[in-house]
């Protein structure tokens, strides 16, 4: 080979290229054989921003709620008990009979109605719920009757009730007086009405 192609296959041979940090704008000069473009400073920072600002916004929205129920007057109030109905059954049978009670909770805690018991001169006084199994009805004592937030205790002759050993001696449209104990709340004196059965 000559002397002159050896000079020139030399000079074919492309110098190596900048580095990319020596253009001010950025580009590397993809066009002319040099490396893959690098992601911009603002794609970078758009990237980071969107990782910031997703939880950011979920406190937000969770706050808002917050604040919500906040203002309604419900979040961190107590409970609070209130009659709405007191009845007792004018007994069928001297041995016992039943008072049903009917509660609404207007505050922002659950509570219980865990016993009942009256001044009068009565028996046992507990509460209790009709079950039907095989076609036969039961009585079974119950511990403790939910109060929840916001919501409604009802008691029914066939349900839930309080039943009452040994009554004292009533006529229709007396009242017999009764407290309420509840888990939480102060118990509540109430005067049930005397009612015929199935009232």
């Amino acid at each position: 080979m000559s002397e002159k192609s050896v000079s020139q296959a030399t000079d074919a041979v492309p110098e190596p290229s900048a580095p990319a940090s020596a253009d001010p704008t950025g580009a590397t000069g993809a066009g002319a054989g040099g490396p893959a473009p690098r992601k911009s400073r603002f794609a970078l920072n758009k990237g980071a921003l969107t990782a910031v600002l997703a939880p950011v916004i979920a406190c937000a929205v969770t706050l808002g709620a917050l604040t919500a129920w906040t203002a309604s007057g419900a979040a961190g109030s107590p409970a609070e008990p209130t009659l709405v109905d007191a009845r007792i059954m004018l007994p069928s049978n001297p041995e016992a009979t039943a008072a049903l009670f009917n509660l609404t909770n207007e505050g922002g805690a659950d509570d219980a109605l865990v016993r009942v018991s009256t001044p009068a001169k009565a028996g046992r006084v507990m509460l209790s719920r009709n079950v039907h199994e095989n076609g036969v009805g039961t009585m079974q004592m119950v511990s403790a009757a939910s109060l929840p937030a916001g919501g409604k205790l009802e008691m029914s002759a066939t349900g839930l009730d309080v039943m009452v050993e040994n009554p004292p001696p009533m006529r229709l449209g007396e009242r017999v007086p009764f407290v309420l104990h509840f888990r939480d709340s102060a118990p509540m004196r109430v005067n049930a009405l005397v009612v015929r059965p199935g009232s």
